[in-house]
Formats: C-alpha cells, sequence, structure tokens
C-alpha cells in the first residue's frame, strides 16, 4: 500500500494544486477524462520508444545525445499534444486561457503515472534499487518534470487556441519537448543538472500560471462592473 501510495499520489497531489487554483473549476469529469487520455497514450509510447531505441542501436546512433532528443521526447510530448488538440480544443468547458495548463497538467501526469508504474514495478531490478527507492526518487523527479512539461505545452496551446497564432502551435510541442530532451540527457549522467532543469522549469510555469490566473481575476472584475 505505501508503494502504491508513493507512485500515484505525487501526480494527484499536483493535479490537485492546479485545478484549486483555478478560479472557474473545470468540471471533474473533463479532468479525469484528459488524465485517462494521457494515460492511454502511455501504450503507443511504449511501443513507438521501443521501435525507435532499435533503430537508433542498430544504425550505431545510440550517443546519449541522439537518444534523448529523438526516441521518448518527441514521441511523448507529441502524443500528448495530440490529445490537447483532438480532444481538450473540442471541449466546451476549455473557454478561457488558464484552462490550457489545467488541462495540459492533467494529460501530461496521466501519461506519468501509468510509466511511474511500469519503471516502479516492472524495471526497480534494473536499476539495481528497490522499488520504494525508485518511487521516491521519481516523485522528485520525473513526475515534476512531466508536470512541468504539460505547463508549457498547455500554456503555448492556450495562446494557439485563444489568439489564433499558428506558430505557438508549434511552440507546445518544441519547448516541452525541448525541456524533455534535456531532462533525459542530464538524468543518468548529471542528475543535480536534471534537478535545477526542473526546479527553473517550474519557477518559470508557476510565473506564467500566475500571469494568468491574476489575468481572471481581472475578467471577474470586468464582468462584475458589466453586471
Amino acid at each position: 500500500m505505501p508503494l502504491l501510495l508513493i507512485t500515484i499520489l505525487p501526480s494527484i497531489l499536483i493535479i490537485i494544486f492546479f485545478v484549486n487554483s483555478d478560479r472557474f473549476r473545470e468540471p471533474t469529469s473533463e479532468i479525469l477524462k484528459v488524465f485517462f487520455y494521457g494515460i492511454l497514450i502511455t501504450i503507443p509510447a511504449y511501443f513507438l520508444n521501443s521501435f525507435f531505441a532499435s533503430i537508433l542501436y542498430q544504425t550505431k546512433l545510440h550517443h546519449s545525445l541522439i537518444g534523448s532528443f529523438f526516441t521518448a521526447a518527441p514521441i511523448e510530448e507529441g502524443l500528448k499534444l495530440a490529445v490537447m488538440y483532438y480532444l481538450v480544443f473540442k471541449m466546451k468547458d476549455f473557454n478561457e486561457p488558464l484552462d490550457g495548463i489545467v488541462y495540459g497538467v492533467s494529460a501530461s501526469l496521466g501519461f506519468a503515472t501509468l510509466e511511474n508504474f511500469y519503471y516502479v514495478y516492472v524495471l526497480s531490478d534494473t536499476f539495481n534499487t528497490s522499488a520504494m527507492s525508485l518511487a521516491a526518487l521519481r516523485a522528485f523527479s520525473a513526475i515534476p518534470a512531466h508536470a512541468v512539461f504539460g505547463v508549457f505545452m498547455g500554456y503555448f496551446f492556450m495562446k494557439y487556441a485563444f489568439i489564433k497564432k499558428g506558430d505557438n502551435l508549434i511552440f507546445a510541442f518544441v519547448v516541452p519537448f525541448a525541456l524533455h530532451g534535456c531532462y533525459n540527457l542530464f538524468v543518468y549522467s548529471n542528475f543535480l543538472v536534471a534537478i535545477i532543469l526542473i526546479i527553473i522549469s517550474w519557477i518559470i510555469g508557476l510565473r506564467l500560471f500566475s500571469k494568468l490566473k491574476k489575468g481572471q481575476g481581472k475578467k471577474r472584475k470586468e464582468n462584475e462592473k458589466k453586471i
């Protein structure tokens, strides 16, 4: 039971933080739907990651730099963006800027939760560590990393959806992809740098979130004046 909690609780707590910070809270059913689709894309991501990793090894292109940026990062962030574009974009409750980050984090952490199960319950022996130690380590590394990738994806996707500038859809992929690639590059070679990257990303991401949240307050005051 403690292992199960430490495997899933970090994702749940982060989602609760973002959902409760939204003045105009999204329906729980919609959050759960996006989270569930985030879980589903873990399956094609696993097979695509395995396929392209095998190609890199066969062609002797398995350098850590190439592996970090051309396997998991583009595949996983691309699939998360597909959830945003094909599911979230069509939701009637996706109707104001902060929603982009809330749903972006939900999709990203749906993915991260099932991935975490795989690492903790299947791959822990591969890392020569206990499942509990690996779960605790990922609670402060991989889970917050995926969450902040979702923050940036949601922010730029929001700008694409509400400002109608196509280049923001590109940024919604490129920024989390670049962060994910950098994280993958450092997490096994220099873990401290990976953690610093996550911390800096969170500082910037929370500032963007706070900026949008303040915009919600201004919007509410304007609506009250009209009434």
